[in-house]
């Protein structure tokens, strides 16, 4: 081991550390600020008016709110926006049928509201049974915007059989969350793409992992550099085992400090 009392060694201090190994001190960052917005969106549908549309000229489209309203200030209903989300979150162009709303009162609230944002992302399709590979330049690391494990068409990933592929609202519920513990802040990641690690939304349906992601610059805090994924600062001053665990922890700490 690097790290011995009495003697004069290195000491590599990563933020937030977690783990101690090889020697020398790793640790996961925290997690990334989330993706600036390429621009907004609102739209406002009747209900004489069977579709709403919501598009992105760049980007794709990321629901912020999905409500049914009699006036501006007053909500009727917000029944339906987690479906809308599945629906067009990650897309381009989405038609939302009016239909997949339902109203709480429909003789007083009269137009759907929804919000949205285009945020940037590079696109990754893997169909279940195989590794999902999120990959960036050096010197980058992974942001995750948006995942879904399920399905949301029946062109994608097909496996031969229509009764697999006819359910398009199939999506499990932790389908960011997984991806993003498991990729976000590091250069390159592979998630399984398997009901083991996201459950099964939709049994007897043939599923497919869907990601979009960004890449953004690593950075750390001054005087901090970047090395293999993570953030490291050097300390070489004689230490004991002890001693160096308690100026880690402080350093640690510090550290998030300055990158939140």
């Amino acid at each position: 081991m690097m790290l011995c009392s009495g003697l004069s060694s290195t000491l590599l201090l990563a933020a937030t550390c977690s783990l101690i190994t090889s020697g020398f001190i790793r640790a996961q960052l925290p997690v990334p600020p989330a993706v600036t917005p390429i621009s907004r969106g609102r739209v406002i549908t009747f209900d004489s008016l069977s579709v709403q549309r919501l598009s992105c000229e760049r980007g794709v489209i990321t629901v912020q709110s999905a409500v049914y309203r009699c006036a501006d200030t007053q909500t009727c209903s917000q029944t339906g926006t987690q479906d809308i989300k599945n629906s067009c979150d990650g897309r381009k162009v989405c038609d939302i049928n009016m239909n997949i709303i339902s109203a709480s009162d429909p003789g007083v609230c009269t137009y759907l509201d929804t919000t949205y944002t285009c945020v940037p992302a590079i696109h990754s399709v893997t169909c279940e049974g195989s590794q999902a590979n999120l990959q960036c330049g050096e010197g980058q690391v992974i942001v995750v915007s948006w995942a879904n494990y399920g399905r949301r068409d029946n062109t994608t990933c097909p496996d031969g059989n229509s009764d697999h592929v006819k359910n398009v609202l199939c999506s499990s519920p932790n389908s960011r969350e997984y991806v993003t513990n498991r990729c976000n802040w590091q250069n390159n990641c592979s998630v399984g793409t398997s009901n083991t690690g996201f459950g099964d939304p939709c049994s007897g349906t043939y599923k497919y992992l869907e990601v979009f992601y960004t890449c953004q610059d690593a950075s750390c805090p001054p005087g901090w550099t970047w090395f293999g994924g993570r953030c490291f600062i050097v300390n070489s001053s004689l230490k004991t085992w002890t001693d160096a665990e308690v100026h880690q922890e402080i350093t640690a700490a510090v550290a998030a400090s300055l990158m939140t």
